[in-house]
Order: C-alpha cells, then structure tokens, then sequence
C-alpha cells in the first residue's frame, strides 16, 4: 500500500523490509536457474533471452520498487510506473518461457505493497492470467497444455488474492497500531505535561498560602505597629519603645519565616519546638492566652503546620476586625485520634454568612481539607468569634512509636 504515514522506521513493516528484500532476491534467482534450465524445442535460445529480460528486475527494484513501496517518498504515479516498467520486463519472458512465471510470487506480493486494493487486484490479474494467454497464443500447444496452465494461473490468482488481502489487513492493523500507540505517548506526554502544570499551580497556591499565613501577617503588623509608635512618640515613649522592640521581633521573625519558605522546612515557629511552644510563641506576639488540654505527644509536622498556620491566621482577623484590645485564647486540644485548635475572641464579632473578599479563611479551608480536617467559624455581631480548626493525627499508640521532628 503507498501512502503510508511517518517515517519509513515507523512501523514493524518498514523496520522489518529487509526480509521482503531477501525474498525478492530468493524468488529471483530461482527463477533465473529454472528459465536458464528450460527446454526449448529446436534449441531456441529463448530462455537466454527470457533470463536477459529478468536481469534489469533487480536494479529497477533496488533503484526505483524499493524506495515506492517503503513510501519513502510515497505516491501512487510512482508505484504504477515502477510496476508498469516491471510488468514491461516480466511480461515478454514469461510468455516465451513458462518458469518465467515463477516470479509472479514476488511481484504480486510487490502490487499489494505497493497499490490500493483495487489496483493491486487489477496488476495482480494481469500479472496471472497475461503471461498464460500471451503463451497460449505464442506457441499454440496443446488443448491438455493449455487447460493445465490456465488451471495453474487461476489457482495462483485466488492464492494471490487471498494472501494479498490478508497482507493488506496485517499492514493496515500494523498502521492502526502504530498511530494508536502514538496518540498513546501524545496522551501520556500531554498528561505529564498538564501534571506538572497543575503541580506548579498546587506549589504556587501553597506558596501564596504561605507567604499570606506568614510574611503577608508580619508586614501588616510590622504597619500598625508603625501607626501606633507614630501616635505615641511624644505622648507615651516607653509603649512607643515597646512597639518598637516588638516592630524588631516581628522583623527577624518575618526574616526567619521567609529563609523556611526558601529552604523548604519547618515553620521558624517549630523548628526545634513542640507545637504548645510554638503557640506560645505566637500568643505571646499579639498578647493571647494559650490553654493545652489532653497529653502532648509528637505528631507529623503537617497536622501541626495546619494548626500553627491557622492560628496565625485566625489571629491576624482578630488584631484587624475584632476591634480594640480584644481578649483572645488559643485552646489547643490533643485528642486519642484529633488535633483541635480554637481561637476566640470577644470583639465586635462578624456576620460569617456574608461574603468576604479576603484569602485568609478560604486558605484556611483549603490548607485543613489537604490535611483532611475541618474549619468552623462561629461568629456574630458583638459576640466575638471562635475559629476552631480539626484534623485527624495518628493514635495515640502509633503516635508515641513513630520519630517525627515537628
């Protein structure tokens, strides 16, 4: 068949054409031997000129048969001028001499590699029946002759036709697998592709989550507490040096947090403390009370990450919205298989159904859902707000064998 798609060493046909090669070569020379054998009455020298005819089959094909039917470059024109030229050769020797035929098995093999099917059954017919009648009408043998021979070329036709398209078939289930097998590395390439794109937006989603729970926090504090020392340096100066010892706590821990992002590791609120330390740390920055209930016990670093990151965040609303110099308590609770952690505050409180454009409470969600855990939001106006985060951790059991650094 021509026209085939991709490069010649697309396929298992074109990577294996070195066999048709050596089949052609095989059916050529034994034919040659059984023509240069023939007897021919009177000492005719015809199958000296018959095996002159079957010489210039090999470059033909080697120059011109080869490179068609391994469709490199494919075309239809091409391939009929190439088995026109063939059947120019073929033809003449075959009606002198009748082992001439032999090379039908190659030809025909060549038509349906080379042609459609409908053109590859023509060829395949001249190919057969021409060299029988040609020679019928040659020589004029016998009635008994003529039928043996006529018999002879049908059978080699039906076989012809038969195994042609089975050939056809094999090739074209080869060219569907390939094609198929190639949407397949396409499919899996654009799935690698679309994977690591969707890990870069998961990456830089926790990055702005991060940067949000952390330096974004530490900025906005690093703000106010610029307005108030502005306030209080003629009015109060020892709150306003408060401030600033605080304005400097608040740098090197924003400082500390951005060296953890880039490096990949613990929050610097728990590197090398348990998460109650960590809290305290962190209550201790916006002046808040920290209770622990249950046994403290090691956990793995993301439950305590997720517990740390909403404090964080649930303190930060408070300083903005709660109003005031709020009273505010961090409950921090170790259950058999929960990690539970409230903030409340006594503030003038919010309408939790209204909608808001802040990132703080979605990434909230999003970073306990990771983990899955839960967030709950109690609130109303002049009632305060209680933001309670709960997260599934190992029991107790597996918990107190494990090796985990916070």
């Amino acid at each position: 068949m021509s026209g085939r798609a991709g490069a010649p060493d697309a396929y298992t046909w074109d990577r294996s054409f070195r066999l048709w090669d050596s089949y052609f070569a095989v059916v050529w020379v034994a034919t040659l031997v059984f023509v240069l054998g023939a007897d021919c009455p009177g000492g005719q020298p015809w199958p000296v000129v018959a095996a002159a005819l079957l010489v210039p089959l090999v470059p033909w094909y080697v120059l011109v048969g080869r490179p068609v039917m391994r469709g490199d470059p494919a075309g239809e024109r091409r391939a009929v001028r190439y088995l026109a030229g063939a059947l120019l050769l073929f033809l003449p020797a075959a009606v002198l001499v009748g082992e001439s035929r032999l090379i039908t098995f190659a030809l025909v093999a060549q038509c349906f590699m080379a042609l459609r099917m409908r053109l590859a059954l023509a060829a395949v017919t001249v190919i057969n029946v021409a060299p029988v009648a040609g020679w019928a009408l040659l020589w004029w043998p016998g009635g008994r002759d003529v039928f043996s021979n006529a018999l002879s070329s049908l059978v080699t036709l039906v076989f012809s036709v038969a195994v042609g398209s089975w050939v056809i078939r094999i090739i074209e289930q080869s060219q569907e697998r390939a094609e198929l097998i190639a949407e397949l590395d396409a499919s899996r390439h654009e799935l690698s592709r679309l994977s690591a794109a969707h890990g870069a937006l998961a990456e830089r989603e926790r990055l702005a989550r991060e940067i949000h729970d952390t330096l974004t926090q530490g900025f906005t504090s690093l703000l106010m507490l610029t307005q108030a020392v502005e306030t209080e340096m003629d009015d109060d100066p020892p709150q306003a040096r408060r401030h600033l010892a605080l304005m400097a706590r608040t740098a090197r821990q924003n400082l500390a947090e951005a060296r953890a992002l880039v490096a990949g590791g613990a929050p610097a609120d728990l590197d090398g403390a348990s998460l109650p330390d960590a809290l305290r740390r962190l209550a201790a920055r916006h002046d808040a009370a920290v209770e622990v209930t249950g046994p403290v016990r090691a956990l793995p670093a993301g439950p305590e990450v997720v517990i740390l990151r909403a404090c964080q965040e649930a303190l930060a609303n408070c300083r903005k919205h709660a109003g005031s110099s709020p009273a505010v308590t961090i409950a921090l609770g170790y259950g058999d298989e929960t990690l539970t952690v409230s903030v409340r505050d006594d503030g003038r409180g919010f309408d939790p159904a209204a909608p808001t454009d802040g990132y703080g409470l979605a990434g909230l969600r999003a970073r306990a859902a990771e983990a899955g855990g839960t967030v709950r939001v109690t609130s109303a106006p002049g009632r305060g707000t209680a933001v309670t985060v709960r997260l599934p951790v190992p029991p107790v059991a597996a918990a107190g064998s494990a090796s985990c650094t916070p």
